[in-house]
């Protein structure tokens, strides 16, 4: 089973002098000899290095207290978070499924050895609790594929102990420099490895790294914003896998934006092309909307369960609640995993890489971006006022809920159109993005209250059947009906609002 750590660390330049003194820097009141460690690490990665495009790395190492598979994610310079799973001589599906979503169908393969001679110090305090460890790391560096060379270096390492403050790192700097220590002119042992064995990786590209040139055709814009929700389908999938909170949610958005965007902007992209890849955009939101619109739907019950008054709790509700919730949400979570390793996602990935290297362009995607983006988002805009209109128009009930949440569809739509625009079309498209924002908040608060409601006639029916007490959940039952009416009453206003804003 993997486990995970957030590793906070800063990498400097060695020479013959070691390591500085750290004595005294920021409460650090001894310097610990651990001794010297071998550790032998061998680097997977594609032929075309797609997971260090990305600064991903992926290793097996022998050797120290931490043998085993690691799988590396930068979070930010210098902090990463590392999956580590048990020694074994293949690489473990659960860390091969995190790097999916970048290789594919590509084999990964023993790309780069690294043998280290690591010189050890523990950095205590006073109660000789771990502060952080340092490290002089001789390392020897071998290509494993093609040509390559190989190379050796001398680096210190500066690894943060588990929960300690960071500011110790930015202390220990200072030390280091006043001692003409310099950082590393390399991220990771990996990079530094690659460009010292290979030359300089002009072969190797990046989602995050490779960017065109600023946006100037109606078209630029267009595949400007596919491309970063297209990056964000790409990113966010280990984090899916991973259960890391808000994850689906997001990718969920991205789904929804980079169709949205096929839809409002079929003026610029040949449809043909793209109807196809929006049909499966659709049926990826879809299968991600069934762990996030459960997530949503248990956090709003168990809030207003939890604001209840306790003589207004009869029979086992919490339990019940809670129970739904984890067997709903571990349902959810291995049906994802197996949605995101299907044939039918990573086809619709590969898909849209070549929509963005080869784009249907159509005519107009090649003019001047403000007459042919503002079009599109005032049709957008015309379609959601109709739609608005004929909710206000329908009695409180089933039919009004239908045409409220079509509106939200629409508003989403909307909003995702005006931000595609907003670097064409500037501050009108800011501001439609700023209403529709607070238009899909108010219809989500009656949507949520419409699924809210079919939930707790289901929990009250199986309560009622077991002998338990169905009270609380009629009492919850009435109070998401008047969220809802209270949502109704105030659209009117809200949309007389959004309507004198864009006429002005």
């Amino acid at each position: 089973m993997a486990d995970e750590k957030r590793e906070i660390e800063r990498k400097y330049e060695s020479d013959d002098s070691g390591l500085p003194d750290l004595t005294g820097v920021g409460g650090v009141a001894a310097v610990l000899d651990k001794g010297l460690v071998e550790l032998d690490a061998i680097y997977y990665d594609t032929a075309d290095e797609r997971l260090a495009a990305d600064a991903l790395t992926l290793r097996r190492r022998t050797g120290g207290t931490d043998a085993g598979w690691h799988l590396k994610f930068p979070v930010a310079p210098g902090v990463r978070d590392e999956i580590r799973a048990p020694l074994c001589d293949s690489i473990p599906e659960e860390i091969a499924g995190l790097v999916r979503s970048r290789v594919r169908d590509a084999e990964l393969i023993p790309l780069v050895r690294l043998r280290s001679a690591r010189d050890v110090r523990h950095l205590v305090d006073a109660d000789g609790a771990l502060l952080a460890e340092a490290s002089v790391d001789a390392v020897t560096a071998e290509r494993l594929t093609g040509k390559g060379r190989a190379a050796q270096w001398t680096e210190i390492e500066v690894e943060l102990a588990d929960g300690g403050d960071p500011a110790l790192l930015d202390l220990v700097e200072k030390r280091l420099r006043k001692a003409g220590v310099r950082p590393s002119r390399s991220p990771s042992k990996l990079a530094r490895a690659l460009d010292q064995t290979a030359g300089p990786r002009t072969g190797r590209t990046s989602r995050r790294q490779s960017r065109p040139e600023p946006p100037v055709t109606a078209g630029d814009h267009v595949l400007a914003y596919l491309r970063v929700q297209r990056d964000a389908l790409v990113e966010l999938d280990p984090a899916v896998r991973r259960d890391v909170p808000d994850a689906v949610h997001r990718m969920r958005v991205a789904t929804r934006r980079a169709r949205s965007t096929l839809r409002s902007f079929r003026s610029v992209l040949d449809r043909s092309v793209t109807d196809p890849i929006g049909v499966e955009l659709k049926w990826l939101a879809g299968e991600l909307g069934v762990g996030r619109d459960q997530e949503v739907l248990a956090d709003r019950l168990t809030t207003a369960l939890d604001a209840l008054p306790a003589d207004l709790v009869t029979g086992p509700v919490h339990a019940r609640l809670a129970a739904w919730a984890e067997a709903r949400h571990g349902s959810a979570q291995g049906h994802l995993t197996g949605v995101l390793d299907s044939r039918r996602h990573l086809t619709l990935l590969d898909t849209l890489d070549t929509l963005l290297a080869d784009p249907p362009l159509r005519t107009a995607g090649g003019k001047r971006p403000q007459k042919v983006l503002d079009k599109a988002v005032r049709k957008d805009l015309a379609t959601l006022s109709t739609l608005v209109e004929q909710a206000l128009d329908l009695p409180s009930g089933r039919d009004r809920d239908i045409a409220v949440h079509e509106a939200r569809k629409k508003a989403k739509r909307t909003r995702y159109a005006a931000e595609a625009a907003t670097e064409a079309l500037g501050a009108p498209a800011r501001a439609l993005t700023k209403n529709m924002k607070s238009l899909t908040t108010l219809l989500g608060e009656h949507q949520d209250s419409v699924m809210a409601r079919r939930t707790l006639r289901e929990l009250s029916a199986v309560a009622h059947a077991a002998g338990e007490s169905a009270f609380t959940y009629g009492l919850l039952y009435g109070r998401e009906e008047a969220r809802a009416a209270q949502a109704e009453e105030e659209l009117p206003g809200l949309w007389r609002e959004i309507g004198s804003g864009q006429a002005g």
